[in-house]
């Protein structure tokens, strides 16, 4: 069981630096289209917030792919499964059941389950964070005699 958990914790370890790296770019690029002035601001906002969530998407398909990666090559998975659906079925908590992990990595499931829930949970709030900092712009920009060096 401590190897399991050591490889769980490993892999969720590299799966929160990639949140990190990721997290990061999607904020400076989501300041970087918020802060230029539109004539659409709606529309703006919808395509920062777009933006924003493919990043974090991509990020978690990359998370996914890892975790995958992890399985193969300790064998958590039973021979002939679909190890990418598998894998997906797991870190997004879906627990369909009908394909579980083998009797000696049984821990993976709900380790990364639990790495999943985790990086969702920081999607989202990295997701609100966007649309209040955009908004928030957006209003300083309609403010009458605000100037774009107000707020960022």
């Amino acid at each position: 069981m401590a190897v399991q958990f050591l490889l769980g914790t490993f892999i969720s370890v590299i799966n929160i630096m990639i949140h990190a790296l990721v997290t990061v770019a999607a904020i400076d690029i989501a300041r970087t289209a918020g802060l230029k002035h539109t004539a659409r601001p709606r529309s703006h906002l919808m395509a920062v917030m777009v933006t924003t969530a493919v990043i974090l998407m991509v990020a978690h398909t990359v998370e996914v792919l890892v975790w995958a990666l992890a399985y193969a090559v300790v064998g958590a998975a039973p021979p002939r499964s679909d190890l990418l659906y598998f894998t997906f079925v797991n870190y997004t908590t879906l627990g369909y059941g009908d394909i579980t992990p083998v009797e000696r990595w049984r821990l993976t499931g709900p380790m990364t389950a639990m790495n999943g829930i985790l990086m969702f949970g920081w999607s989202t709030a990295v997701l609100f964070e966007v649309l209040r900092k955009t908004i928030e712009h957006l209003a300083a920009i309609a403010a009458p005699g605000s100037s774009s060096g107000d707020r960022g």
